[in-house]
C-alpha cells in the first residue's frame, strides 16, 4: 500500500523519532526542570506533550512531502525565484488606494481608541522607525548590523540628558538626536569599511554593547542603572502635565478636564507624521542613484567598485541614514516612556529589530511595517503566554526561513518599456 501512494512509512517513522529525540534534548532541561527555591521539580508531563507534538508533526510532514503534492510543493519553494519581482511597465499599484485609507484611519484612531490601544500602537510605530532604519543598512546595503540598538539609545539618552543639562526639549532634540546618531553611524562606519559578514556583525555587536556599558557605568553623567527622566512633549509651550510651574498646561489653555491620554494622543500624531515622512524619503532614496548604489553594494561589492562607485561613501551613507532614523525613534521612545535606563537597550532589542527586517523582507518597506506591528502588537495580545514568548518567536523565525526566506513581502520593481526604434 505504501508503494501505491508513494509513502515510505519507515522513513517517516525514523524522521519522527529523530525529531522527537532532538526535541527531548532541547525541551527537557528548559521545560522539564522547574526551580523551586534551592531545589527543583521535574515536570515530565509538559516535556512529554511537547515531544509528542513534535513527533506527530514531523511524521505527518515527512509523509506529506513524499506524496506528489508534497514533492511539487517542496520543488516549488526550492526553485522559486524569491528575488526582486519585476512588474510589467505601466503597472499601477493597489497601494495608491490603500495609502489614503490608512492615513485617514491613522488620523482618526487616537480620538476613538482607548489609552492602552494607543500606547501599543505608539510602540509599534517606534519599531517601524527602527525597522526602516535598519532596513537601509541590512536590507538595502547588505551590511549586517547587530548593534543598531546603540543608535536607539543615543536618541533616547540625548533627549533625557539634553533636557537635564542644557534645558533642550522634545522639539529641539528631535533633529539634534538624528544628527548625533548619524555622526555615531559615521564613527562606526569608518573602522568597518573593509569588513564583511560575520566580522562586520561582531564589530557592530561590540558597538552596541559599548554604548550600553557606557550608559551603565558612567553614573556621574548618565545616572547609571537608575536611569534618567525624559521631558514630556509640548505644544507651543503648553505642557501635558496636571500642573505646570512655568506656564499654562494644555488642558487649562483649552478649558478641558485633565486626561493623561492627551500626551499619548499628541505623541502618536507627531510620530505618525514622522513615520510617513521617513517612508516617503526612503521610497524616494531607493529610486535615486544612492539607492541603486546600496543595492549594488549588497549584491556584489567587487562589481560595485569596478563600476566606479565609491564604496566608502555608499557604506557611510547607509550607516548614517539608518542611524539617524534610529536616533529619531529613540527620542520618541524616551518621550513616550518619560524615563530611560540601560535595560531598555540590550542585545535582545537589536535582535528584535533585525528580526523585523528579516521577517518583513530584506529591502521591503511594506514588509517591515507589517512585521514591526506583528512582533510588537502580538506579544501584548498574547500576554497569557508570556513564558513562551521567546519560544514562539524562535518557532516563527524557523517557519519563516523555511517557507518565506525572502520575508513576508517581496521587493518589487516596475520594468521599463523599450523606446520606439530600439532593437529588442
Amino acid at each position: 500500500m505504501s508503494q501505491a501512494v508513494g509513502i515510505n512509512f519507515k522513513k517517516s517513522s525514523i524522521d519522527a523519532l529523530i525529531a522527537g529525540f532532538m526535541a527531548l534534548i532541547l525541551f527537557g532541561p528548559i521545560v522539564g526542570v522547574v526551580l523551586d527555591g534551592y531545589g527543583f521539580n521535574a515536570e515530565f508531563g509538559r516535556v512529554a506533550w511537547m515531544v509528542g507534538i513534535v513527533v506527530v508533526g514531523r511524521f505527518i510532514m515527512s509523509s506529506f512531502f513524499q506524496t506528489e503534492k508534497g514533492k511539487a510543493l517542496a520543488f516549488r519553494y526550492a526553485n522559486n525565484n524569491e528575488g526582486v519581482e519585476v512588474l510589467p511597465p505601466g503597472h499601477k499599484s493597489k497601494m495608491v488606494w490603500i495609502i489614503p485609507l490608512v492615513i485617514v484611519i491613522g488620523l482618526v484612531l487616537p480620538f476613538i481608541a482607548s489609552k492602552y490601544i494607543l500606547t501599543v500602537v505608539i510602540l509599534g510605530l517606534i519599531y517601524v522607525l527602527l525597522g526602516l532604519g535598519l532596513n537601509i543598512v541590512v536590507g538595502l546595503a547588505g551590511l549586517l548590523d547587530l548593534g543598531f540598538v546603540g543608535f536607539y539609545a543615543i536618541g533616547a539618552y540625548g533627549l533625557a540628558l539634553g533636557y537635564e543639562n542644557l534645558g533642550l526639549g522634545f522639539w529641539s532634540m528631535l533633529p539634534i538626536a538624528a544628527i548625533m546618531a548619524a555622526v555615531a553611524g559615521a564613527i562606526l562606519g569608518f573602522p568597518v569599511l573593509r569588513m564583511h559578514g560575520d566580522y562586520l556583525a561582531i564589530v557592530t555587536l561590540g558597538f552596541g554593547e559599548i554604548i550600553r556599558l557606557i550608559l551603565t557605568n558612567w553614573a556621574s553623567f548618565t545616572h547609571g542603572p537608575n536611569g534618567v527622566s525624559a521631558p514630556l512633549p509640548t505644544l507651543f509651550g503648553l505642557e501635558f502635565k496636571r500642573r505646570s510651574s512655568d506656564g499654562q498646561t494644555f488642558h487649562e489653555f483649552f478649558n478641558l478636564p485633565y486626561d493623561s491620554a492627551y500626551k499619548y494622543m499628541f505623541v502618536y500624531l507627531i510620530l505618525f507624521v514622522v513615520v510617513w515622512a521617513v517612508l516617503f524619503i526612503k521610497h524616494r532614496l531607493v529610486k535615486m542613484p544612492i539607492g541603486r548604489a546600496w543595492e549594488a553594494l549588497r549584491e556584489d561589492e567587487i562589481a560595485c567598485r569596478s563600476l566606479g562607485l565609491n564604496h566608502v561613501l555608499v557604506k557611510l551613507s547607509a550607516f548614517m541614514l539608518g542611524a539617524s532614523t534610529g536616533g529619531l525613534a529613540g527620542v520618541f521612545f524616551a518621550s513616550y516612556q518619560g524615563f530611560v535606563n540601560p535595560s531598555s537597550f540590550t542585545f535582545f532589542e537589536s535582535a528584535l529589530i533585525l528580526a523585523i527586517v528579516v521577517l518583513g523582507g530584506m529591502g521591503s518597506t511594506l514588509g517591515v511595517v507589517i512585521a514591526a506591528f506583528c512582533l510588537t502588537v502580538l506579544p501584548e495580545v498574547l500576554r497569557e503566554f508570556a513564558e513562551y514568548r521567546v519560544l514562539m518567536f524562535g518557532i516563527l523565525m524557523v517557519v519563516m526561513m523555511i517557507w518565506k526566506p525572502r520575508g513576508i513581502v517581496r521587493v518589487t520593481r516596475t520594468g521599463f518599456a523599450a523606446r520606439k526604434g530600439v532593437v529588442k
